[in-house]
């Protein structure tokens, strides 16, 4: 008699790999805080982490093809992973156009700075919850929502500051390069809600 035996694949860890990409766009994030507050040598750190990032962002969707079961809806992961990519790309994007304007970062981008670390380090205590904590997930991504809420205060203060400055050039670039830090922030309000979100469907 010939006996078979049937092997299902292997499962991936497939929030292993997430909560790597948000790993790095927290590294990311410290060198975008430590640009704003005035270390250009960071720029070239915020440029790698989002380069690493990309790697980490393809490793995650590589596994997802492979996976037999996931932990979340395979469209929640992919979406949380394409946000928290777009979060690298976006900081990218801001230290870059500061330095094409010749517009270096103030005192109101280093708090946005900050405040976007922070976010996503909420987003990171939320993610290591998923599928095993849902208050402990839904807590955390809303404390990320409320770092972001202070960001935007820090914009609104930041924009009304700007009309005392004279120089017309200087006020529309802090102008654009504020609201570059709060298109981030709109990007951390969609990761956190689509945690809230998987935790919802998960129930």
């Amino acid at each position: 008699m010939t006996r078979r035996c049937w092997f299902l694949p292997q499962t991936p860890d497939v929030l292993g790999l997430l909560r790597a990409q948000v790993a790095v766009t927290i590294q990311g994030l410290d060198a975008f805080a430590a640009w704003a507050g005035g270390d250009t040598a960071a720029a070239a750190m915020v440029r790698d982490a989002e380069h690493r990032g990309d790697v980490a962002k393809r490793a995650l969707l590589g596994a997802l093809r492979a996976a037999f079961v996931t932990p979340l809806e395979p469209e929640d992961v992919f979406a949380l992973s394409r946000n928290v990519d777009w979060i690298l790309d976006y900081a990218r994007d801001l230290v870059s156009e500061s330095e094409v304007m010749a517009c270096a970062p103030d005192a109101v981008i280093a708090e946005m700075a900050g405040l976007l670390g922070e976010a996503v380090r909420e987003i990171n205590h939320a993610l290591n919850h998923l599928a095993t904590d849902d208050d402990a997930a839904t807590a955390a991504a809303d404390a990320a929502i409320q770092a972001e809420r202070r960001l935007e205060r820090a914009y609104y203060n930041g924009m009304g500051a700007l009309l005392g400055v004279q120089d017309r050039s200087e006020r529309i670039a802090r102008r654009e390069l504020y609201r570059r830090c709060t298109r981030i922030g709109e990007l951390v309000i969609d990761v956190a809600e689509r945690v809230v979100y998987a935790v919802v469907k998960q129930n």
